[in-house]
């Protein structure tokens, strides 16, 4: 029987797991290196330590009732998209209110974690860990590891040849850039495009002398700010665009992709993405089109090799006299206190067991929580891995055997992507993996259901933004307040927009009520068929159910 359970990181995924911890009756410890919760959103000047902080300006990608904890909304006076201030401050008061600061111990750094030689019957670990250079040994029945993939910088120089030892300027990590200041007139080259790589280069652009900025890949650019004003992934990441993309082809899904994306602007001008490839990325940024458009950033392909003082790139041309080469190229995740051979067997989420547990344990004591990437919040799908975790651990919910479990990761694995570029095209669909871990977990809601019990609730899901309360509707963890919490997201949003109140159309709620109702045979429609067909058939993370 589980009851100790050690937790490693106080980041998002560390504190969803405290707390989940909690609900089931467990005893969590959390260990902590640093001397305070938030893990990447905790931003610091300082680039000394081996700690990953965000950059000063940035801001998040995904809106504040998208990637909240299921049972504790953003406050609603807070914008929708938010910078690392109130991030951290966010996570304060989830701690605050749920008392998990009790249980977390800072400036403690865990040294190993190995399992104990009786680990085939009582599947403990030894967690061994130093806290200002004394070290203790512990034993606990379970382990949640949470220090997510923002670990190793990933700085691919040999594929860049001449850069360490010809070109005489400077060249950093993404890791080690905190603001503009030292880049004051310089020209920089940017070599990578994804939302990091965007970011910098639009905020570079207004202090430096030129900008450019190098990718090998397509790349579609899309807004923050959807239609009609509202956040794009409350706009998009719907139940009722994710039936459409289940029952599509999925050569025209892709084509309504592309037009809707070239709306905005015809990508293949601007040197982005082309809407014939099949192979591409997307990130959110509102500056780079016009950053593009106004000459500040420079768009580039991919470097051929470097010179004492220029860049030369695969399509022969050149550009002299670059001071700074900052490499936008991602992070490596890494668990150097784990034995051999659990380490080496973690080479991908995709070795794990519904991107969660090594599969060829004895015993399913060992977690990994946030090595996942995501369509939507990352936060969101944690704290999902988190409760069911904290089942199996609680001995509710059983896990299929070993072999069961490896058969199935081999059944979805596909090859290895060790590099960062190449993983970003391997991100999962957020619906179709919360999807799948809340029905794991015995709490996902059931949308015909609701239609013939709730039908106001039941269009607001399968309409409305899939947002993280409709995992607290049903099943353990069950919140009374989730019903509410969906039904007055959009509230939430316009609030902080509410600083000068002009006239509204006295029609758009009986628009909204008539929409609603002309829905009714779509949902119903689209609830038996994911009734009778649960799991979209594309999706390589569908399967047998635990």
């Amino acid at each position: 029987m589980v009851r100790r359970v050690a937790v490693v990181g106080a980041g998002a995924g560390g504190l969803a797991s405290i707390k989940c911890c909690l609900d089931e009756g467990l005893e969590p410890t959390c260990f902590e290196s640093s001397e305070d919760i938030g893990g990447v959103w905790r931003y610091t000047d300082s680039t000394d330590d081996s700690r990953v902080s965000v950059y000063r300006s940035v801001i998040t990608n995904t809106s504040k009732e998208m990637s909240c904890f299921s049972d504790f909304p953003y406050p609603e006076d807070f914008p929708s998209y938010l910078p690392h201030s109130l991030v951290l401050q966010y996570f304060r008061m989830y701690a605050r209110h749920f008392d998990l600061l009790r249980h977390v111990r800072f400036q403690t750094t865990v040294l190993s974690v190995r399992r104990r030689p009786d680990f085939t019957t009582s599947g403990q670990w030894e967690v061994v860990t130093e806290t200002n250079g004394v070290r203790e040994s512990h034993v606990f029945d379970a382990v949640m590891v949470c220090t997510g993939h923002y670990q190793e910088p990933y700085l691919p120089l040999a594929s860049f040849p001449g850069i360490e030892s010809r070109f005489k300027g400077q060249h950093l990590h993404s890791r080690e850039y905190r603001d503009v200041q030292a880049f004051q007139g310089k020209r920089v080259l940017v070599v990578g495009i994804g939302n990091t790589g965007g970011d910098l280069s639009v905020e570079l652009s207004r202090v430096a002398a030129k900008v450019f900025l190098s990718t090998r890949s397509n790349t579609w650019v899309i807004s923050r700010v959807s239609d009609h004003g509202f956040p794009c992934d409350m706009v998009g990441t719907t139940r009722f665009n994710h039936f459409l993309d289940w029952l599509l082809p999925s050569a025209l899904t892709r084509r309504i992709k592309f037009r809707k994306f070239n709306s905005w602007f015809n990508h293949t001008n601007y040197g982005l993405a082309s809407s014939k490839s099949s192979k591409f990325k997307m990130i959110i940024n509102e500056e780079l089109p016009f950053c593009l458009l106004s000459g500040t950033v420079v768009l580039k392909p991919n470097v051929k090799e470097f010179t004492e003082n220029s860049a030369v790139f695969e399509d022969g041309t050149t550009e002299e006299n670059i001071d700074v080469v900052l490499f936008a190229t991602g992070y490596n995740f890494s668990f150097p206190f784990l034995e051999e051979p659990v380490r080496s067997a973690i080479d991908d989420n995709r070795s794990l067991y519904k991107c969660i547990f090594p599969p060829r344990l004895e015993k399913p004591t060992l977690a990994i929580i946030g090595l996942i990437q995501l369509t939507g919040s990352i936060m969101v799908g944690s704290e999902m891995q988190a409760r069911l975790v904290t089942g199996v651990f609680a001995g509710w919910n059983k896990l299929p055997s070993p072999r069961r479990m490896m058969a199935d990761v081999l059944k979805r694995k596909p090859p290895v992507k060790r590099n960062p570029f190449e993983r970003e095209n391997l991100k999962m669909s957020f619906i179709s993996y919360v999807d799948n871990i809340a029905a794991c977990a015995g709490v996902k809601p059931s949308v015909l259901r609701l239609l013939l019990t709730d039908p106001q609730l039941a269009l607001a899901i399968f309409f409305g933004p899939c947002s993280p309360y409709q995992f607290r509707l049903v099943g353990r963890g069950k919140w009374s307040g989730a019903r509410a919490a969906i039904l007055t997201q959009w509230q939430r949003t316009l609030k902080p927009l509410r600083t000068r109140v002009v006239d509204d159309n006295p029609d758009s709620s009986s628009g909204w009520c008539w929409m609603c109702l002309l829905a009714l045979p779509a949902a119903l429609t689209a609830g038996f068929l994911f009734s009778k067909y649960p799991q979209p058939g594309w999706n390589p993370w569908a399967g047998p159910q635990l």
